[in-house]
């Protein structure tokens, strides 16, 4: 592209795209994606000007640039562009096109041009393109990847000969600029028909028309046999479109990028109208461009558009990628989301149970169900919260289904109607690394655990995670991305709030060890379940001096008992009676870098002291307990016949950090890894601590106004 030269004022790389349109200047990773950030339309020094393809919109942004003298680069989402469609979540990929854009078959674009030159597309990209092209084929990945494969009994048994013609949604600019239009595609089923006359031809209509949002230009068309026998068959739900073609014998279609991707399946393709892959021998072409007329192999169209072409984000960094960082980011998503192809859960890449057909998350206040709707949305076809057990029951679960609750205690009667009814019971909890600030201030998560089992800190029946340490096999490379996770946490004080200080007390111990006790909530769910003989903070205290006569003993009380918010508080004067220091005034990571060893219950604190290298007592059965990296206390007969594996500590975090949780992106809305949430939470808590706005979490400034505003709210509904 030409770029304009620079000002006195600013280098040509710092100068902004300008966007004439909100949509684009709120285009999320321009800077990455473009090169440059995005900026309203101004008087100021600027690299050039973006419009949205051919649109109406466009019109203001291509005036702006001839009066302004600037170039004008035309974008379009990539030709692999996410999971779900534009409504679901930002573009990993976009096309940028300086001369026209690809769809528009009556002027050049940058994509033809490259294709009519002399250029070897493959020239040093072809092992790239070949890897590429092929892990798009073997996880049936498409421009959008969310619909479920082709389910059985969809397509007819016996069918002598399949013929594939692909509808497109009314208006479609490509329909109209790739020289088509409504009898076009009139055409183009006739042909279908007369052209395969031993065929049954099959209509698959758009994913906009399949939900109502849109019409179609076959859409009047229905199920039917014609007088010779042949038949034709409408597809109107979402199906995999990969998983369709492979059971075609030839697509038809007018402009649609589906059939390019049933070229590269290996599929004869007949074009009505002019799109892209057209005129390049490639295809049986019914309309004719005179500027295209230099063989292009598939691979060499593939090449062209989707490496040269086409700009990647990378999912993880932020910055700008490969397409080989946009289809392991896509294949996790569908992993997920339970629709991979031939292949088992990843088990470097998370654990979770399977995608089912209705999730129904049963009562769960608002802001939690808000919070967490785009992370169960995508872990079922439909999503149906209610209020309570029977409402849950008047949906008529069944297998396929399955029951969500929040925590250890489900809702009066809903593990029987689980039972009764087949439908699978799901927990949820937090992660054990969560989000910058608190779940009471209504902050969302980052992490979640879901559990098919129990839960990780209830030892009275298995759970997911216990199951997973007890029998799961980790790799070299799954140790070492622990080993990685696990120095980050500790190098930048991460842990499951991230509102801490990790700056050391100044304890005057005197050279003494010293032993750190946490205080818990004594009528926290992983207190009662998993406590042992100790169940209070004062027996605790007491059982932890009896073991360390000599040491330096620290007592922290939990900051919501020292709140008096939550059972368990310790008087002043009965704790000193046994330990030598009381500390409310420094937070948990710096206490922990402070002690040489901690004895607890079963708080979070003592897997934070693990990660830290800090020896570890359980007075409690923790889910870091009885794998032999703690010293046990207070053994429990069922545990020990259960976690007989003796386990390193990256195995450990392997299983808790890199496969148990469920890692949400909420600015990409998709899955993601640990690492990568890791990152964002640093970056994030970074940028609060500049702003001022990380002390206002921490001193619960949002839960009052929160609190205010139910208050308000009560007096107005009142």
């Amino acid at each position: 592209m030409t770029t304009p030269p620079a000002s006195a004022d600013a280098p040509a790389a710092a100068l902004p795209w300008l966007a004439t349109s909100a949509p684009l200047h709120r285009l999320p990773f321009a800077a990455a994606l473009l090169g440059a950030p995005v900026q309203r339309a101004g008087a100021g020094p600027a690299r050039g000007v973006l419009a949205w393809g051919r649109k109406p919109s466009a019109r203001k942004a291509e005036a702006l640039a001839r009066r302004r003298g600037l170039p004008l680069l035309r974008l379009e989402d990539g030709f692999l562009r996410s999971f779900g469609t534009g409504d679901s979540g930002p573009a990993l990929s976009l096309v940028a096109d300086e001369v026209g854009i690809y769809y528009d078959s009556t002027r050049p674009s940058a994509l033809e041009a490259l294709l009519a030159s002399d250029t070897d597309v493959l020239a040093g990209r072809q092992a790239l393109a070949e890897q590429a092209l092929g892990l798009m084929r073997q996880h049936r990945l498409s421009k959008y990847n969310h619909a479920p494969p082709l389910a059985a009994g969809t397509l007819r048994p016996g069918d002598r000969q399949r013929v594939l013609v692909v509808d497109q949604t009314w208006g479609d600019l490509s329909v109209h600029l790739g020289g088509a239009d409504a009898a076009t595609f009139d055409a183009m089923l006739a042909a279908a028909r007369a052209e395969n006359p031993q065929a049954t031809v099959y209509v698959k209509t758009h994913p906009e028309t399949s939900r109502g949002r849109k019409r179609g230009y076959l859409t009047a068309v229905q199920d039917s046999v014609s007088a010779s026998g042949q038949a034709t068959v409408v597809l109107r739900e979402p199906v995999n479109p990969m998983d369709l073609v492979d059971q075609m014998d030839r697509v038809y279609v007018v402009s649609s990028t589906l059939g390019f991707e049933a070229l590269l399946a290996g599929k004869p393709v007949s074009c009505f109208g002019l799109p892209w892959y057209a005129g390049w021998g490639a295809t049986d072409d019914r309309q004719t461009c005179l500027r295209r007329g230099r063989p292009r192999t598939v691979l060499e169209l593939f090449a062209a558009a989707y490496l040269h072409y086409a700009r990647y984000l990378n999912p993880h960094t932020r910055q700008a990628g490969s397409i080989l960082d946009v289809i392991d980011w896509l294949c996790h998503q569908r992993r997920m989301a339970g629709l991979a192809p031939h292949e088992g859960a990843d088990p470097g890449q998370g654990a979770a149970p399977p995608a089912v057909r209705r999730l129904i998350p049963v009562g769960f206040a608002r802001w939690r169900r808000h919070n967490l709707g785009p992370l169960l949305a995508s872990r079922a076809q439909r999503l149906h919260p209610v209020a309570d057990s029977g409402a849950a029951a008047a949906l008529a679960p069944g297998p396929g289904d399955a029951l969500v609750c929040w925590g250890r205690d489900a809702p009066p009667g809903l593990e029987a109607l689980a039972a009764r009814s087949g439908a699978a019971l799901w927990r949820l909890e937090d992660g054990f690394i969560r989000s910058v600030g608190l779940g009471s201030d209504l902050i969302r998560p980052w992490s979640l655990v879901m559990d098919g089992r129990g839960l990780y800190f209830d030892p009275a029946q298995p759970s997911d995670l216990e199951h997973l340490l007890a029998h799961a096999e980790f790799s070299e490379e799954e140790l070492a991305r622990a080993r990685a996770v696990r120095h980050f946490i500790v190098t930048h004080g991460l842990s499951k709030y991230n509102l801490e200080s990790d700056r050391p007390p100044p304890w005057a111990s005197g050279g003494r060890r010293v032993v750190l006790v946490p205080g818990q909530v004594e009528d926290d769910a992983s207190v009662r379940y998993g406590g042992g003989a100790v169940q209070t903070n004062l027996a605790l205290l007491r059982a932890a001096r009896a073991a360390c006569p000599d040491a330096f003993l620290v007592y922290k009380p939990h900051p919501d008992v020292l709140a008096r918010n939550r059972r368990g508080r310790v008087g002043l004067q009965q704790a000193l009676a046994v330990a030598d220091h009381v500390e409310t005034a420094h937070a948990m990571l710096g206490c922990l870098a402070a002690c040489d060893e901690l004895h607890t219950l079963t708080s979070l604190a003592g897997f934070e002291a693990l990660l830290r290298g800090k020896r570890v007592v359980t007075y409690g059965h923790p889910f870091y307990a009885g794998w032999g990296l703690t010293e046990d206390r207070q053994p429990h007969p069922a545990l020990q016949a259960r976690r007989q594996r003796r386990l390193t500590l990256d195995e450990l975090v392997a299983g808790a950090l890199l496969r148990y949780p469920l890692w949400w992106d909420w600015e990409l809305r998709g899955h993601t890894r640990c690492e990568t949430v890791l990152h964002r939470l640093l970056e994030q808590r970074e940028r609060l601590q500049a702003e001022g706005g990380l002390q206002a979490l921490e001193k619960g400034w949002w839960r009052r106004q929160l609190r205010k505003l139910k208050v308000v709210g009560q007096a107005w509904r009142g």
